[in-house]
């Protein structure tokens, strides 16, 4: 459409103003044209949401899916364990995984994939210390987290805030944990090393993550 105006402004000038006004009209064109190249590279928006200047400043993307989430762990996306029927990883881990398994270096920055509200914060069995977000009839299950919380309890999060880091595979001093590796250290949950469990329920009922991604 650019191009068409572009041509048509030209073959006009010829017309009516000769060689000079059409030397100008290309001039002017082809600035602008450069203008709307530059800016629809650099300053296009790239997500809805507010408090995601962490990402942006260190130059990651964050994308809302058509589904209207952006993924929780930006920058690693390979599914190590998916939903479903598994075998047992490690001593204490379900043969049936409730959530994808995504891993992540310790201290790896989680994000709230949509608005809402924090409404679990705690160290839970097999899920080490896990943090939920709830929003509608979702809650979404952020597990083997970092201990040092950065939210609480009641807090409204935006999408795309930071709300949590990837945790460290061994905790200790935690009451009630019986996970342990093969040598007797206690483990953050049933894991094997630093990694996100995200589990999705609507109406409390658990669904496969990747159907949300």
């Amino acid at each position: 459409m650019f191009f068409l105006i572009f041509k048509l402004f030209y073959v006009i000038t010829l017309f009516i103003g000769g060689d000079i006004i059409s030397n100008i009209f290309t001039k002017f064109f082809f600035i602008l044209f450069i203008l709307v190249l530059f800016v629809s590279i650099f300053f296009t928006p790239i997500i809805k949401g507010e408090n995601i200047s962490d990402f942006l400043e260190n130059g990651e993307i964050l994308y809302v899916n058509p589904n209207g989430f952006v993924w929780p762990i930006p920058g690693y996306t390979r599914i190590s364990s998916p939903f479903g029927k598994r075998n047992s990883p490690t001593a204490g881990a379900s043969s049936y995984h409730y959530g994808c398994d995504i891993p992540a270096p310790q201290g790896t920055k989680l994000i709230a994939i949509a608005d809402g509200e924090i409404t679990f914060l705690n160290f839970l069995g097999a899920g080490g210390y896990t943090l939920t977000l709830s929003f509608e009839n979702y809650k979404v299950s952020y597990c083997h987290i970092d201990p040092n919380f950065l939210v609480s309890v009641g807090d409204f999060v935006k999408q795309g805030q930071v709300i949590a880091l990837v945790g460290p595979k061994y905790v200790y001093g935690v009451p009630g944990n019986f996970y342990k590796d093969e040598n007797g250290n206690p483990t953050n949950g049933a894991t094997t090393g630093s990694h996100l469990h995200i589990g999705f329920r609507i109406n409390n009922q658990y669904q496969n993550p990747m159907n949300f991604f």
